[in-house]
């Protein structure tokens, strides 16, 4: 019996022993060496896990950034020009800083421009209404209204106004993460440079309607009329699918495009109100204008009597 006992325990150990240097030869042939300055890079992160780098989460984007050869291509929009200098910095790199982008919102559609034709009684989301049907105006394009992209943000840079039913950003808050955008069904979100002193000019609006349907779904739609297409002289609006595009990066916000819209669909974000022109005289009310005229023959009379006066001078002198 004992002799069975050991032989027992003799061929379960040897079992053991030789499993464990088959285990320890295979994790040493087939082991992964993992770069060191991986967990650095993680380390500069922001460990938001927003995947607005475009990839799954930082520990990923921090592998991409050592494993690459340049990171002009790379950049976390939560950490910005900041952090990525850093992350060059560790790993003896170089990189170039780039412009901070923010969420505007390409719907003006306010209930006072946009009416209801119908009510959505189903789940409040917005990408199951979206699936459903057109939505519950005559704008198949518009905002939904439901806040999912406000759900989607994780920094508190999108809230729903209860007024036009339109989501706010708040810029100080958007990191440019993109979340917003992917999380839209309807494709109303879009990631534009801040600009110089926050200032930027775009079209809020999406509707690709022709001008008659576009303006009788919504007031403010833009109508493709080609008006600004026209007063832009430096090429940055195109007119494709009757609705215009403003291209930030040729725009240097002259302004003249928001001008001529006859729609409002233009908007103008953090510039200086315009000075008032001064009224022309056609403008001006027949008392004003009257007032004037009766100021300018004063101004002529008295110029007219100082040359006559001044000529009488010089013959006195000469006789």
């Amino acid at each position: 019996m004992n002799e069975v006992i050991t032989a027992t325990i003799i061929t379960v150990s040897s079992v053991g022993v030789v499993a464990a240097v088959i285990l320890y030869w295979a994790s040493q042939k087939f082991k992964v060496f993992e770069d060191p300055r991986i967990d650095k890079v993680e380390e500069i992160l922001p460990a938001a896990n927003c995947g607005g780098c475009g990839y799954p989460g930082c520990r990923n984007f921090a592998e991409v950034c050592v494993k690459s050869d340049s990171l002009d291509d790379l950049f976390c929009p939560v950490g910005g020009n900041g952090c990525m200098s850093s992350v060059a910095k560790v790993l003896g790199r170089e990189v170039s800083e780039k412009d901070k982008m923010t969420a505007v919102i390409r719907c003006n559609g306010a209930p006072q421009f946009r009416k209801k034709t119908t009510h959505f009684d189903g789940a409040l989301n917005c990408t199951i209404q979206s699936d459903l049907y057109a939505g519950e105006t005559a704008c198949q394009y518009g905002c939904v209204g439901l806040g999912e992209c406000a759900d989607a943000c994780d920094f508190n840079a999108l809230h729903m106004d209860p007024i036009t039913e339109l989501p706010v950003v708040t810029e100080a808050n958007c990191t440019g993460c993109n979340a917003c955008v992917v999380a839209c069904p309807k494709d109303i979100i879009e990631l534009r440079p801040a600009g110089k002193k926050s200032r930027r000019i775009f079209v809020s609006c999406i509707n690709e309607d022709r001008g008659g349907a576009a303006k009788k779904a919504c007031a403010v739609a833009c109508t493709g009329c080609t008006l600004c297409f026209k007063e832009c002289e430096y090429d940055a609006i195109v007119i494709e699918n009757f609705l215009a595009y403003i291209d930030p990066l040729k725009c240097v916000l002259c302004r003249k495009c928001v001008q001529v819209c006859p729609t409002g669909a233009i908007w103008e974000v953090n510039l200086p109100p315009r000075k008032a022109k001064p009224a022309k005289e056609t403008d001006k009310k027949p008392e004003e204008k009257k007032e004037v005229d009766l100021i300018k023959t004063a101004k002529e009379n008295i110029t007219e009597n100082k040359t006559v006066d001044n000529k009488q001078d010089k013959k006195n002198k000469t006789e």
